[in-house]
């Protein structure tokens, strides 16, 4: 897996050349806010491995782990044992779990799913959520969570961010309105709060209405979306790339079905 860190240091250097390109083109130089510097968190290893080689844990899950890389995807999070976590559209609950093991009894996990997915989800989530005590379900749409300003320490939202421009079959829509979703996430981070995005990507330059097609996006449009909201790049993975894929087939068809080429993002809400 090749990690591309940009570091406030790497940051600065890139707004400094803005800024000079400005002054040499007769322009006023323009201020330049101070990036935040991206701290690299390490997982507890340990925990993470009892998290994961877990005899609770449902084979069918296990069969999945050689193509969603828990570990790697935790590592990369940086998330901490007694971190508050969100986690959008956590369907069925494979993360989930390993989440809620990984973290402290004390700490807390907010699972959530849009209403809409209560037809293919049917009761399922009754029988994950036994014993994972430290886990509140919400049943809520993206753009409207009833947590706190400032509450929540990491948000994570895989196979995810597409969806703002999908509507089921049902008719239900999953959100009221798609602009609004990034800034409720960063209304409810803490200031230095990590969001990480993993989803199916789209060729670039197409359009966010393809998340309603394909199930894909284009990585752009999800930073462009985050970086309205507040948020900053801190890093992105190669974990998931696949050039194979084309990046135009439906992700469920069985030609790519769990071997999309997928982008893994890592936001931070400034500190101050």
């Amino acid at each position: 897996m090749t990690l591309r860190l940009m570091t406030g240091a790497a940051m600065l250097l890139l707004a400094s050349a803005c800024a000079a390109t400005k002054t040499e083109a007769g322009l006023a130089p323009v201020d330049v806010p101070m990036p935040p510097v991206a701290e690299t968190v390490s997982a507890d290893a340990a925990r993470l491995n009892a998290a994961i080689v877990n005899d609770a844990r449902p084979d069918t899950d296990i069969e999945r782990d050689a193509m969603r890389h828990p570990a790697a995807v935790v590592e990369f999070i940086g998330l901490e044992p007694d971190d508050t976590l969100l986690e959008l559209e956590a369907g069925g609950g494979y993360f989930t779990e390993i989440f809620s093991r990984y973290l402290t009894d004390d700490a807390k996990l907010y699972m959530q799913n849009p209403a809409a997915f209560d037809a293919f989800l049917g009761n399922s989530l009754e029988t994950r959520l036994e014993g994972l005590g430290n886990v509140e379900y919400l049943k809520v749409n993206f753009d409207e969570m009833p947590l706190e300003d400032a509450s929540v320490d990491v948000v994570t939202w895989f196979q995810g961010p597409h969806e703002l421009w999908y509507t089921p079959e049902s008719g239900t829509k999953l959100v009221t309105n798609p602009d609004n979703s990034l800034p409720e996430i960063f209304r409810v981070l803490k200031p230095g709060g990590t969001f990480v995005v993993i989803d199916h990507t789209a060729p670039a330059g197409s359009p966010a209405t393809t998340g309603g097609d394909t199930h894909r996006i284009d990585p752009q449009i999800v930073k462009d979306l985050a970086t309205e909201a507040g948020f900053v790049v801190v890093a992105e993975s190669d974990l998931f790339d696949n050039p194979e894929d084309d990046l135009t087939v439906n992700v469920f068809d069985e030609k790519v079905r769990g071997t999309t080429d997928q982008f893994m993002i890592k936001f931070e809400k400034p500190a101050a």
